[in-house]
């Protein structure tokens, strides 16, 4: 098939993706009955009503039109309250920037800081968002690597050996995706040490912090000394308020850089959905008790899979925080892809392999624990089956 002009002059920066196993699975199950998706980061939980009804009051109110580029200020405001209550982080207003969702302030931070041939450290197995916002920037990202024997928790011995003259910013997700790896917070404290220590930036993705299991802790970098001035701390309302759907996240830095992207983040997409910010300002400042309910669905559901896939013959590295399981499906003697592409086919059973995580040909298949508990029963009946025929056949 001849090329388009288009396809032929697209610029370098442009880097090919592999997309296509995630199309084809989603062909796949939408060509079938009663799939049970456990494979997306998008909870199944609906959005509270309370905060429907502030979306709803908004347009009634006529809040149809722009806001300021970072974000309605009550907004801003009531994040800092939260970053303050919550994490002990200290943020004024004019430090904050509303985005649409996390993933445009991962592309606002690398447009902002990211030089031609920069290295930036990423939290590795990971979501691969960051590798392609730091390569339409012109830099290179660089794994750090986390393992199984460890629950996937960062070493710090593998951020220190890989960094190197050309390394710009090291990139930490904790609760990690899609590890659900908590970073210990003796460990961010080592890693406050050498980010001074090598006069290197921090990216400290939060988005699921609060969704953390005893007796893991979450410490915010930003909390630590010479820290604040050095990093980014991202988070959003997706995962934690179920409204993915809705777009809005934030960052929040020093209010001289935080001013400085302000241009550049009116050119990406001027503002934040006016009425979205709305339903996250009600977000922060309702009542918290739906969500609370929310976590503890989590958790049970959490221990639940944890004892069936040990029961299975699968292991894992137990996650601290967020709803996925990182499992290893060596056991079965199949390589993640073909693992998740025929228990889709045959039990309807949808899960990711790691190599959508940034590790080709992988041992390993995140399970997100995004279902009714009883759907999640239904699934790992269907799992083991799978398995014990597929050992069957080898037999």
């Amino acid at each position: 098939m001849t090329q388009s002009p288009l396809l032929r002059r697209t610029a370098p920066r442009i880097v090919e993706e592999d997309g296509s196993f995630r199309t084809k699975m989603l062909g796949i199950a939408a060509g079938m009955d009663n799939v049970i998706a456990l494979g997306r980061g998008d909870p199944d939980f609906h959005t509270p009503g309370h905060i429907v009804d502030a979306a709803k009051r908004a347009l009634d109110d006529n809040q149809h039109h722009y806001t300021g580029p970072t974000g309605l200020l009550q907004l801003r405001q009531a994040i800092c309250d939260n970053l303050r209550g919550e994490y002990g982080l200290e943020y004024d207003a004019d430090e904050i920037i509303v985005t649409a969702g996390v993933q445009e302030s991962i592309m606002l931070c690398m447009l902002g800081l990211v030089h031609e041939g920069d290295e930036v450290l990423i939290t590795s197995p990971r979501f691969t968002t960051y590798d392609t916002a730091v390569q339409l920037c012109g830099g290179v990202p660089i794994p750090v690597p986390t393992y199984q024997k460890d629950d996937f928790a960062l070493d710090i011995d593998e951020i220190n050996k890989r960094i190197t003259p050309k390394t710009r910013m090291f990139v930490l997700v904790s609760p990690n995706n899609p590890t659900g790896a908590v970073t210990p917070p003796e460990v961010i404290r080592k890693i406050a040490d050498l980010a001074i220590k090598h006069d290197i930036l921090i990216i400290a993705d939060e988005i699921y912090a609060k969704l953390i299991y005893p007796p893991h802790e979450h410490l915010s970098l930003a909390t630590l000394p010479g820290m604040k001035e050095r990093t980014i701390t991202l988070n959003g309302f997706s995962k934690t308020y179920a409204m993915t759907g809705w777009r809005v996240g934030y960052m929040a830095a020093p209010a001289d850089f935080v001013e400085k992207l302000t241009e550049p983040r009116h050119t990406l997409s001027i503002n934040t959905c006016t009425v979205s910010q709305f339903a996250a300002l009600a977000a922060l400042t309702g009542p918290q008790q739906e969500i609370e309910a929310t976590f503890r669905d989590y958790a049970e559901r959490r221990a639940y899979l944890m004892e069936a896939l040990t029961g299975a013959g699968l292991s894992f590295g137990a996650p601290g925080g967020a709803f996925y399981i990182y499992t290893n499906i060596s056991a079965t003697g199949m390589q993640a892809k073909s693992f998740c592409e025929n228990l889709l086919r045959k039990t309807g059973v949808m899960v990711f392999p790691g190599d959508m995580f940034g590790e080709p040909n992988s041992d390993f298949i995140r399970i997100s624990y995004l279902q009714p508990l009883p759907l999640i029963q239904e699934a790992m009946e269907r799992i083991k089956g799978f398995i014990d025929s597929h050992k069957g056949a080898k037999a």
